[in-house]
């Protein structure tokens, strides 16, 4: 069971997430957390994990991942299904260790994320979505193209993002509500495990794009469910249902889900351009426009800005 190996991986005092830092430093950097005027009195910060190397949170995943594998294991190359960040992360890592890498992406994933994929390095492989989430469920790519590595369901993955929970606590202890779009939940399991480990007490807000929020039909029904999905520019998140294996983890550790338009999403990212000069993605739109809402629980949230590759022209259009 992945909770099980997560929480063995994680240690009985936090050490894991402590090795999993080490592991990945060279690769990812350490974010800084700042302010953001909220308007109506509380305490808003942003933690901008959109700076990371290649524009996301999931640099963090990769680079422990990679090194949870031996040079043998690693000779024949990995493969992946992704929608964007993880394989940019993923061939970023790799590339530095010359590891030959396949990316498997759904036909709605950003093209100026697969092509940072391909000038990495990496050969791209595109799936219509519903073929790309069969991968993303099976596990089977359908062409021998190396060992197998989920984006999401990893031990490693789950904890190589816990380490952002870590520099949370020593940046800003007082912080009383978390903010994490949640797409496949390895961020916010992550994240969410950490901030237990340091004995931290923070309210685990997820967040999803009212297009696609599968997290929120499966805390409903008490389990994973299939729901309709519309595509939107809201790529980084939203599927047609929560993978069963995370499940344990997500039905545990979140706290509540709060769900965003889509004017609430192209709201945050012309916010966060606007007031924190930085350009995100729409699923760190989604959590920024969760963290301002009055209805966000909390008098000291942190947002968690994933990641900052949006196509130019959506990111014109929603500026304009």
């Amino acid at each position: 069971m992945l909770k099980a190996r997560v929480e063995q991986l994680i240690g009985t005092r936090g050490e894991g997430f402590e090795a999993a830092r080490e592991a990945i430093r060279g690769d990812a950097i350490r974010t800084p957390l700042l302010p953001f005027a909220s308007g109506d009195g509380r305490e808003v910060r942003v933690k901008a994990e959109c700076l990371q190397p290649y524009g996301s949170f999931k640099i963090r995943a990769a680079s422990n991942l990679l090194a949870g594998f031996s040079a043998d294991e690693l000779r024949r190359g990995v493969a992946c299904p992704s929608a964007g960040n993880f394989g940019q992360g993923l061939a970023y890592a790799a590339s530095r260790r010359g590891v030959p890498l396949t990316v498997h992406a759904p036909d709605n994933a950003a093209a100026v994320k697969l092509q940072v994929m391909r000038d990495l390095g990496a050969t791209v492989v595109v799936h219509p979505f519903e073929a790309w989430w069969t991968i993303m469920c099976s596990r089977d790519t359908g062409r021998d193209d190396g060992l197998f590595i989920h984006p999401v369901c990893e031990p490693r993955v789950i904890v190589g993002n816990g380490t952002i929970g870590l520099e949370l606590v020593e940046d800003w202890p007082e912080f009383d509500t978390v903010v994490v779009p949640v797409g496949g939940g390895g961020l916010i399991s992550g994240i969410a495990l950490a901030l237990r480990s340091q004995g931290h007490t923070a309210r685990i807000v997820a967040c999803e794009i009212e297009t696609a929020a599968p997290l929120s039909a499966a805390l409903r029904a008490g389990h994973p469910v299939t729901i309709d999905r519309q595509s939107s520019f809201v790529d980084g998140i939203g599927s047609t249902r929560l993978l069963d294996e995370m499940w344990p983890l997500l039905s545990e550790l979140v706290d509540e889900v709060m769900v965003v338009s889509i004017a609430d999403a192209e709201r945050g990212v012309r916010l966060a351009a606007q007031q924190a000069h930085m350009i995100v993605e729409g699923a760190a739109g989604v959590a920024l426009a969760a963290a301002l809402s009055p209805s966000c629980p909390g008098d000291r949230g942190v947002a968690m800005l994933s990641g900052g590759n949006i196509d130019h022209q959506i990111l014109c259009r929603i500026l304009g």
